[in-house]
């Protein structure tokens, strides 16, 4: 099934990609890095390597600085959108860090990103969100992004 493994492996990247944008984009946010220091940053010394004895797995570099970028570039119409998906009274601003760069980064898939599945994109950040978190914060960032998907992608849900 030598066949099977190349999408699989491309998946990971992705995946690792997704994460590592996360991490950047917290990193964005309470550091006050600039987009282009990130990403050279992340590009040369952390995707696929090792760091205090910790392997980073190997990242798709190039859907790692789209999701990066997009979200820099579109962030006027993603936090909005955001916004009008949390509970009243909660904006974006006021939410972790954490949970705002993922939210962030996975709103800029679904309005930019057509060519990713709906359900790839809401898996993905919902696995993320379970890597720092384990309590409620899965199921809000679930919640956030199937309102979200729902308003940009109307033609994946059939109810």
């Amino acid at each position: 099934m030598m066949s099977d493994e190349k999408p699989a492996r491309r998946a990971n990247q992705r995946g690792t990609a997704r994460l590592a944008a996360v991490q950047a984009l917290y990193q964005m946010d309470v550091g006050e890095a600039p987009l282009e220091d990130t990403l050279a940053q992340f590009i040369s010394f952390r995707l696929g390597q090792e760091i205090e004895g910790e392997q980073y797995l190997p990242a798709d570099s190039d859907f790692f600085s789209t999701i990066l970028k997009g979200v820099v570039a579109h962030q006027l119409e993603i936090d909005p959108l955001i916004d009008t998906s949390l509970v009243k009274g909660w904006p974006v601003t006021r939410i972790d860090t954490t949970l705002r760069a993922i939210l962030r980064a996975a709103a800029f898939e679904l309005g930019h990103r057509p060519d990713v599945p709906t359900k790839v994109i809401i898996t993905e950040y919902v696995d993320i969100a379970r890597a720092f978190y384990e309590s409620d914060e899965p199921r809000m960032v679930n919640g956030v992004l199937d309102t979200i998907a729902r308003s940009l992608r109307p033609d994946d849900f059939s109810d």
